[in-house]
Formats: structure tokens, C-alpha cells, sequence
């Protein structure tokens, strides 16, 4: 009887997808160590025109090119000027912690995440001002005028409740009028906005996915029960894709509701001897995805791996067998 109570118990906080069979392994096809991001911490990537673009949640005043020309990429960087970020409702408390902990570490925005429209329009999620920034390629940056209706959904929700748990990820269509927003954990979920003259506005609820629970990590990482989480957000082929860092896989899922279609684990390379970092949960923060493969960027806060490298490092994967859209 026990048993069985401990069974039910851990079947009520794992996650729907946790007894599917093994996932496929996605492969490795290179790995490149990023050079000129003083501040480290890349936690977000997007490809932008002709080049991956990146940014570091250190830095409140620019945005980074990474030249990928020689093995070891250089970020360039970009400045721009942000204006004071909108109040969102979130409580005081949570807002004034995110300022200590600017103080302390910098980066009082907090971005975790980048994305690009068809136009060259950067978009960067603020964390700590559950907020988002548009940089346009050739005008000021500007805070968008998202409703305040989201985040008070979010909450509802049991989302956006606890310190360094709030917005991690950002994705946008081309055309630039729908805005998905990745909230990180406890609780995990999706949110979407949309661009209707001139108005970005909630449309029949800003909340398409909150989930809570917990799931085992991978066996390199002792497998242990860890908080479902989401790290970063990405849009190809009108899917979302959404890279869970501590289960080390990446997720399809529907852009309208947020379902789950399909995942692809990257443990098996992400957890190589040479590639593990001294800590005991992941480090993958930042995801791009096209049609010949994914782009995984690692935060690793200045911890050296098992190789001795302590640099932000992108990770390049090759595409599944039968590609994003494969449906087994």
C-alpha cells in the first residue's frame, strides 16, 4: 500500500509527457565558445537577418552580433538607450528584490530573451519588469505597450509569483503581431499577445498554458526531482518551440494553445565529461531554431566546465530525422 501511495503521489507532480518512451537524441553538430561578452551570462539568441543575435542578462544598454566566421565567435556589440521600463502589477516586494539583486550583480532589466520580426525589429524580454523592449534597426528604443490584463492573467494563474521566476522567453511571428512570452517556473507557462491597431491586446485570454509539478532530471544530473521549467521561446513554421533546461530537451508545441506535440532530448551531448558544468541543474538559457537545426545557448555564470572553458558557448544541432515537423 505504500508503494502505491508514493506511485500516485509522484504520478500527481510529473509532467503528462514523463512516461512516453525515450526521446530521440538530438546530435551535436558544433560547438562554439563566444569571445567579447564581457559580462558573460548569454541568455538569449535569435536569428536576425544574417546573423544569430544574442544578449546578456548583465547588460541593460546593448544587444550583441555574434561573427561566426572562425571557430571561436566574437559578439559585437550594439548600444542603444533604454527609457525608464513601464510598471507592470507586479507586487512591490518582488520588484524590489529585482532591484537588490541589479545592484549587486548588474543588470537591473534583467533580459532573458531575444526575438525578431521580419522587419529587423530586436524584441527583448525584461524579467524584472515583466516587460518587453522593441530595438528597431534604425530608430529608439521603445518600451511596448503590452496590456496589464497579461500579467494579472499570469498571476491568476499561479504564474509570475516568486523571485527569478518570471519571464524567461520570447518569440514573434515575421509579420510581427503575435507576441508569445515564456513564463520560467513554479508555476511554468505561455503567454500571448496580440498587435491590432496599433494596440497590443489580450484576445480571448492572454494565458494559453500554465503547468505546475515536477519531473526527474537526467541521470547525469542524478535524477533527481526538479520544478518543470522553460529557459527559452522560439517560433519556426508557425510552432512554437520551447527549450527545457533542467529536463535538457526541446519541445514542439502548438502556437494557439501551447499543447505539447513532440520533444528531442540534447542530454546525451549536453552531459559529456567535457561539456558538464559544477552545478546541479542545467545551464541551456537560449534557443533559435531553423529549418536545418537548433541553436542552444549556455549561461553558464562564469563556471568553467569539465574542459576548463568558461566562456558563454552556442551549441549547434543538427535537425531531427524527418525534421521539426516529424510527427514520430
Amino acid at each position: 500500500m505504500r508503494q502505491l501511495l508514493g506511485a500516485l503521489l509522484l504520478a500527481s507532480v510529473m509532467p503528462a509527457f514523463a512516461d512516453t518512451p525515450a526521446l530521440e537524441e538530438l546530435k551535436l553538430l558544433s560547438e562554439h565558445p563566444v569571445a567579447g561578452m564581457d559580462t558573460g551570462n548569454l541568455s538569449g539568441l535569435a536569428w536576425c537577418g544574417d546573423a544569430l543575435w544574442a544578449v546578456s542578462d548583465r547588460d541593460d544598454d546593448r544587444l550583441y552580433r555574434l561573427d561566426a566566421s572562425a571557430p571561436i565567435w566574437q559578439a559585437e556589440a550594439e548600444s542603444f538607450v533604454a527609457p525608464p521600463a513601464p510598471v507592470m502589477p507586479l507586487p512591490w516586494g518582488l520588484r524590489m528584490r529585482a532591484w537588490v539583486s541589479g545592484l549587486v550583480r548588474g543588470g537591473h532589466l534583467d533580459f532573458e530573451g531575444i526575438a525578431c520580426d521580419a522587419k529587423g525589429n530586436r524584441y527583448l524580454v525584461s524579467e524584472s519588469r515583466a516587460a518587453v523592449l522593441q530595438v528597431p534597426p534604425a530608430a529608439d528604443a521603445h518600451w511596448l505597450a503590452l496590456p496589464e490584463g497579461m500579467v494579472r492573467q499570469a498571476r491568476a494563474s499561479g504564474m509570475l509569483l516568486h523571485f527569478n521566476s518570471l519571464l524567461e522567453g520570447i518569440a514573434i511571428d515575421p509579420a510581427g503581431e503575435r507576441l508569445w512570452l515564456a513564463a520560467e517556473k513554479e508555476r511554468r507557462g505561455l503567454l500571448v499577445v496580440h498587435h491590432r491597431n496599433a494596440t497590443w491586446r489580450c484576445e480571448g485570454g492572454c494565458v494559453l498554458l500554465s503547468e505546475g509539478g515536477q519531473e526527474q532530471s537526467p541521470a547525469a544530473l542524478g535524477g533527481s526531482l526538479a520544478p518543470v521549467d522553460f529557459s527559452g521561446l522560439a517560433f519556426h513554421q508557425d510552432k512554437l518551440f520551447t527549450l527545457e533546461r533542467q529536463a535538457h530537451r526541446i519541445c514542439r508545441r502548438t502556437a494557439e494553445s501551447g499543447d505539447v506535440e513532440r520533444c528531442w532530448s540534447f542530454a546525451a551531448e549536453a552531459l559529456t565529461d567535457e561539456r558538464r558544468y559544477p552545478l546541479h541543474y542545467g545551464v541551456a538559457e537560449a534557443l533559435a531554431i531553423d529549418a536545418d537545426g537548433a541553436w542552444v545557448g549556455v549561461d553558464n555564470g562564469g563556471h568553467a566546465r569539465g574542459d576548463g572553458e568558461n566562456r558563454p558557448v552556442v551549441w549547434r544541432f543538427t535537425a531531427p530525422a524527418g525534421g521539426w515537423g516529424a510527427t514520430q
